[in-house]
């Protein structure tokens, strides 16, 4: 693997992590993008111990991931009785175009603060000896000193489970449920919940399709408030599987609310999300000032697809898919019918 851009922050001219990067995701520690073990499909030790430290990682969610800590600049599997401080994700083995997950989920995830200013979890690509990809990403929920913060999904707020909520209880709820939860739970409501309107924003254009329950939290700080938790999971769903645009299976409104823009086209456009953020209680100017936000920075999305590590035929599937949902976020039934 030929590295010419920083394997975390895309920045060109960098044959490893640059520095910026490694203050991210590793503290600093001068630490290389290469691991330090063959890919568990080429060794059958590696697969064993892969296999082993799956049980000690309580994290839950359908994709495989490895629990690692850094120890003398190396990154090595957690032992018995340790707590991981990295969650590492190799290429899975159940979707289309595997090889390409892990580039994918770093992109989504460095657009999501680069361009869009949304808190992420310290996250990088990583190689495996034999140039095999995979995805790295720095544990949040502990502090400096080592000491677990308290942190609740919102799947465990709603008091949603597979006993009471079947199957799919992380599905079963909408986008705006998540603003509800969030106005029982946090103080500074409104600062909060801007964040949880760009990040909605965020995945719908950029096509994450199973942004579901989990994959929200709040976070205790170090004073012993509760805030969004960084930003985990951001991934373009649609590139692997054909999901829907909003996972939840109540799409973005609780109730029976619906938009005439809804009931006329069949698809959530600029009318729907401008409800949305009115119905989660944030100010007129905020809500359009932040869709705005996403029909602006069309250069920049481009420029950090192009040298994110996705082959180049999914570059641009990827920017087309973005270009598509900004043409529906640009449509506005009422503007039209007046």
């Amino acid at each position: 693997m030929i590295v010419d851009r920083c394997p975390s922050t895309l920045k060109p001219g960098f044959t490893t992590y640059s520095p910026a990067g490694l203050r991210k995701v590793f503290a600093g520690k001068r630490v290389a993008h290469i691991l330090p073990f063959e890919s568990p499909n080429k060794s059958q030790a590696v697969n064993e111990a892969f296999m082993e430290n799956r049980k000690r990682l309580s994290i839950s969610g359908a994709q495989e991931k490895i629990s690692l800590r850094l120890e003398k600049n190396k990154l090595r599997l957690i032992g018995a009785e340790e707590q991981g401080q990295y969650i590492f994700k190799p290429i899975p083995d159940d979707l289309k175009l595997t090889d390409q997950v892990p580039a994918n989920e770093h992109l989504t995830m460095q657009l999501a603060e680069q361009v869009f200013g949304i808190r992420t979890a310290g996250n990088a690509m990583i190689f495996f000896m034999d140039n095999e990809p995979g995805y790295i990403t720095r544990r949040f929920d502990y502090n400096e000193a080592g000491s677990k913060l308290l942190m609740e999904d919102f799947s465990t707020l709603a008091g949603k489970t597979r006993d009471n909520a079947g199957e799919d209880f992380k599905y079963e709820a909408s986008c705006e449920d998540l603003f509800i939860l969030l106005k029982q739970y946090v103080g500074p409501y409104l600062v909060e919940a801007q964040k949880l309107f760009r990040l909605t924003l965020f995945n719908y254009v950029f096509s994450n399709g199973d942004a579901h329950l989990k994959n929200f939290s709040l976070l205790e700080t170090n004073d012993g408030d509760f805030t969004l938790s960084p930003a985990y999971d951001l991934i373009c769903t649609r590139i692997h599987v054909n999901d829907p645009d909003i996972a939840f299976k109540h799409g973005l409104f609780a109730g029976d609310f619906e938009t005439d823009s809804f009931a006329a086209n069949g698809f959530y456009a600029y009318d729907d999300f401008y409800q949305l953020g009115l119905r989660a209680g944030l100010p007129e100017a905020i809500v359009k000032r932040e869709i705005t936000l996403f029909q602006n920075n069309t250069g920049l999305v481009e420029s950090l697809i192009d040298r994110s590590f996705l082959e180049d035929d999914i570059k641009v599937a990827y920017y087309q898919m973005f270009q598509d949902k900004l043409s529906r976020l640009a449509y506005s039934f009422v503007q039209r019918s007046q």
